[in-house]
């Protein structure tokens, strides 16, 4: 009964959204070939397997919910759950300190993809894609400059790793026959006031330059900027300001993290202007709770308003979507589900407003009617497309996720030490 009511609901949705000159079939059918990458660092409270040692290096995670990821397969194990309830085409991010090191230290600059061989056939078998990040935070070479440090050793310790991070994403794009997008953030700044602002930021893109030296085929480089970190509050060095500069003119790859501006900061108004002077956009989802955070996204006016932009802009072929908050309040498999359905409805909702027929009243100098239809259109029944989508896919609907996800909190995260 309940499948012929969602059936029935859409049906009734794909007739009122063709009034207004929308195909629902076709943006399912938008959505579900849209990746969406989900964030290993979200199962285990960004440790990894290389130290087990408390965050640190800008970045914290706040909360000690029960029942998190301890191990390499206790992560997997939480990441094939989520994929159990979750529609589409999923990938999964990665960042160094995950690798399969075998109980064996090893240091950030001797990482090798060999490493991260089991990481690819375990997503060749989930029938997944990987994409990765160089991890520059939690170590005791950190400290608060990475690549922007005048010291040369530890600089150069640094881009050794970076260098074979881009090594490794190149062997898991080539052995996935899809380009892996790996990222690159540091934390790089000042708790207080600094005078050296343009040394600081000379050498981080002296360091940059000659870590893009070397180049893949199998891989894509992105440039994260950053608002600013914990104990970091006063400079940043891989500042807004810097990589939209350095990613303009090395034509790189930019990454907007949603989570690294300001609540009343206007994001997607970024849209338009970057994809006129880069070439693709990284998409790290995430929100801002009144200063620079990762909070699980939700859908919200600044999600929407993202993808509608990039919609807009027929854009969506140069722009990758992940996601990258780290909440340990909550069910973190509850986490994974909540924040990867918002996404999707965020993006189905761009995919089914009425476009061409806004862009005409737009042309006609139609205000009244624009501004119109845009109110109206916010009431059309995309829940009942959404509902048909999860059917369609073989996932549950609506609400029935959380029993499921309390029940593998019963029987597994639970029982974990």
């Amino acid at each position: 009964m309940k499948e012929q009511l969602i059936t029935h609901a859409y049906a009734i949705a794909k007739e009122r959204y063709a009034a207004v000159g929308v195909d629902t079939d076709k943006a399912i059918a938008r959505l579900e070939k849209t990746p969406i990458s989900l964030q290993c660092w979200q199962a285990d409270d960004v440790t990894g397997f290389e130290r087990d040692v408390a965050l640190s290096g800008g970045i914290q995670v706040t909360g000690n919910y029960p029942g998190k990821a301890t191990n390499i397969d206790e992560v997997r194990q939480d990441l094939e759950f989520a994929q159990k309830l979750l529609g589409g085409t999923l990938r999964v991010n990665l960042h160094e300190i995950y690798g399969d090191f075998g109980g064996k230290f090893v240091d950030r600059d001797e990482c090798e993809p060999k490493h991260f061989k089991s990481w690819i056939d375990w997503a060749k078998a989930h029938d997944l894609k990987l994409d990765f990040n160089s991890t520059s935070f939690s170590h005791p070479k950190s400290g608060n400059l990475s690549l922007a440090n005048p010291d040369k050793g530890i600089r150069d310790f640094w881009i050794e790793h970076t260098k074979r991070c881009r090594r490794i994403a190149d062997a898991m794009g080539e052995a996935q026959k899809d380009p892996c997008i790996m990222n690159i953030w540091v934390h790089d700044g000042c708790k207080d006031l600094t005078v050296e602002r343009k040394r600081y930021r000379e050498l981080l893109a002296d360091s940059l330059d000659e870590i893009l030296a070397e180049d893949y085929s199998h891989m894509k480089t992105c440039l994260e900027a950053k608002l600013f970190g914990i104990g970091l509050e006063s400079f940043t060095a891989g500042s807004h300001d810097f990589v939209v500069g350095y990613c303009a003119t090395r034509k790189l790859m930019y990454t907007l993290d949603t989570g690294h501006y300001e609540p009343t900061e206007n994001v997607s108004d970024m849209i338009p202007s970057l994809l006129l002077f880069v070439p693709e956009l990284m998409l790290h989802v995430s929100r801002p709770v009144r200063w620079d955070s990762d909070h699980v996204v939700i859908m919200n006016d600044q999600v929407l308003d993202l993808f509608k932009e990039i919609v807009r802009a027929e854009a969506m072929d140069r722009a990758h979507v992940g996601l990258d908050y780290f909440d340990g309040s909550i069910n973190r498999i509850g986490a994974y589900v909540i924040g990867t359905r918002a996404t999707q409805k965020c993006l189905l909702q761009a995919f089914l407003e009425p476009l061409p027929q806004l862009r005409k009243y737009e042309e006609e100098g139609k205000g009244f009617q624009r501004l119109a239809l845009l109110e109206e259109a916010k009431s059309l029944p995309f829940g009942a497309v959404y509902d048909y989508f999860n059917l369609k896919n073989g996932k549950v609907v609506g609400e029935a996720f959380i029993p499921e996800i309390e029940q593998y909190e019963k029987e597994v995260t639970s029982k974990r030490k």
